[in-house]
């Protein structure tokens, strides 16, 4: 048994058991990974996909039970990894981050101007998606941290941790009725074309839902994932814009004014994610202490324990 087997297990199973893109995935041919899937085959004694010729077209119930086995077995051979590159040097490596882009936008910057300041040696790399595709880096390793406000917490393979609340602020012209000093309604807002975020983003959820509880049904003509767009569109009068509050910067948005909407939906959890099983490195909890301050090395270090705990009560005997 070998790892080269284990991945090749993993992959097909990932890759919807498109032997061509496993090959292409782990850098080898297509007759290498059907080898090196059958050896472990034989050697195990059972097999673990179904087949349609050389095709392979799923998982046999065994191969299902032993997955997450295989699974196990690759997370700690990248964990005893990871412990050897901090005991040989705590300060340097590769730090990967996945986030939405109202974080990666509004949020990060801040904490990575300070994570660098304290750790010059490691090198970030920022990639952005949807929440669930943060969630789904997160699992595959493709990606240390993920951030987003939607989405983590649905995951049970992954430690998630809350970070900081928001509210949503209205975004308008400077010349828009909605700035005459009356109080801002759904009732009003109700009145005027929309643009804010898509659905599964930016808490969306939350708009849809306060509009529902008032028998209001807005008129959304336009939505997007990212705040920059919207504030675009609402400049252009296509509508009313609904971003979240930290997407609005009186010095950059001077065609625009914003109005406070905490009043009509509800405030946002903003939540920071690793895999379940990870080994982190000392500057991987450096960071998210500088991200979100009371995430401090024994709070998470208590999250990771709870997680492991919960682990081992639903795995069977």
């Amino acid at each position: 048994m070998n790892f080269q087997q284990l991945r090749s297990v993993r992959e097909a199973a990932r890759r919807g058991y498109n032997l061509t893109e496993v090959a292409a995935a782990l850098h080898t041919s297509q007759p290498g990974v059907s080898r090196q899937i059958r050896e472990l085959e034989d050697e195990l004694g059972v097999e673990l996909f179904q087949r349609a010729g050389k095709r392979l077209t799923g998982m046999t119930p065994s191969g299902q039970q032993l997955l997450p086995v295989v699974e196990r077995l690759l997370r700690e051979a990248e964990n005893l990894r990871q412990a050897a590159r901090d005991c040989a040097s705590h300060d340097t490596g590769p730090l990967s981050l996945a986030a939405t882009h109202s974080q990666a936008r509004y949020a990060l910057p801040g904490a990575v101007k300070d994570f660098r300041h304290r750790f010059p040696k490691v090198t970030l790399s920022l990639h952005q998606g949807s929440p669930r595709h943060v969630a789904q880096m997160l699992i595959d390793g493709e990606a240390d941290i993920g951030i987003a406000t939607e989405a983590l917490d649905q995951y049970p393979q992954l430690v998630t941790l809350p970070c900081y609340t928001w509210t949503h602020s209205v975004v308008v012209p400077p010349d828009h009725p909605l700035l005459d000093g009356e109080p801002l309604t759904l009732a009003r807002l109700s009145k005027y074309p929309l643009i804010t975020y898509d659905g599964g983003f930016t808490g969306r959820a939350h708009i849809d839902e306060a509009f529902a509880r008032e028998g209001l049904q807005p008129s959304i003509v336009l939505s997007a994932m990212d705040a920059d767009v919207i504030k675009t569109y609402v400049e252009l009068g296509l509508g009313v814009g609904v971003v979240a509050s930290i997407a609005f910067d009186p010095d950059r948005d001077r065609n625009l004014r914003a109005l406070d909407a905490g009043h009509l939906f509800a405030i946002n959890m903003t939540r920071l994610a690793f895999r379940r099983g990870a080994f982190l490195r000392g500057y991987v909890y450096g960071f998210i202490e500088t991200f979100a301050a009371p995430l401090t090395r024994e709070v998470v270090a208590q999250a990771i324990s709870r997680a492991e705990s919960d682990t081992a009560r639903a795995e069977p005997a």
